[in-house]
């Protein structure tokens, strides 16, 4: 089935501490965003992309594109005030003869060409797949005790609850859908003022069914620049998904 990818690569970055955009910040000589087009590159059912920019990237994306070797069209836009809103002006660009599209955010760039072609070929039987990582780590819900006598630990973080892990994932991307199942699901969260941290979430609340594909660890989400850190020390280690 052919497939359409979407890179959202429209994030400020701010919370890493650099000027420049998050998806153009250096990891081992290279953009985060070149990683995601060399992967997307290597997957042959993929026969588009659409990256959603920050204003004024377009000729950064352009020589990234050139250098990660990415033969399909690409096309390229501006973003939204946030990711929500990058997906969907990304979507709508999308070819109307892609039957499947897959979201992938740039800011995670050791997914792998195989992450794809899992996500895709369970988005092809299901309507939707996700990549994820079962978790791992015992979960507490927490309140904030803003009068717990504690002088200067006054908005001391309290445990409220302890919440079971068993059966939770940590989605991640790529993410892949039946291209008229998405955007039916984001037209239905304009309409209804819906907002989701992923694009899963707006699938489901249609009612429809959505896959895991067991993703990995390192497929996590560069946000920090003790993320950063890790990404490199991952880099120059060469470990692999």
């Amino acid at each position: 089935m052919k497939a359409s990818a979407i890179i959202v690569a429209a994030g400020s970055g701010t919370r890493l501490g650099f000027e420049v955009p998050k998806a153009f910040v250096d990891l081992a000589g290279r953009s985060l965003l070149s990683y995601s087009l060399r992967t997307i590159a290597a997957v042959a059912a993929i026969e588009e992309a659409v990256i959603a920019l920050p204003a004024g990237m377009d000729s950064r994306a352009r020589a990234d594109i050139r250098a990660a070797g990415l033969e399909i069209p690409v096309k390229l836009t501006q973003g939204g005030a946030e990711r929500q809103d990058s997906v969907r002006i990304a979507l709508e660009l999308t070819s109307s003869e892609a039957e499947l599209v897959v979201v992938h955010d740039a800011a995670r760039p050791f997914a792998t060409p195989t992450m794809f072609e899992a996500a895709l070929a369970s988005a092809a039987r299901s309507g939707g797949a996700i990549v994820a990582a079962p978790l791992a780590d015992t979960l507490k819900r927490v309140d904030i005790d803003d009068d717990d006598g504690a002088g200067d630990r006054a908005h001391a973080r309290i445990i409220v609850a302890t919440v079971a892990r068993a059966g939770l994932w940590q989605a991640q991307t790529p993410q892949a859908f039946r291209r008229d199942l998405l955007i039916r699901a984001h037209r239905r969260a304009v309409l209804e003022g819906i907002a989701a941290t992923d694009d899963a979430h707006l699938v489901e609340l249609l009612g429809a069914k959505v896959e895991i594909v067991e993703g990995s660890a390192l497929n996590f989400k560069i946000t920090t620049a003790a993320d950063l850190h890790l990404a490199e020390l991952a880099v120059t280690s060469h470990l692999k998904p």
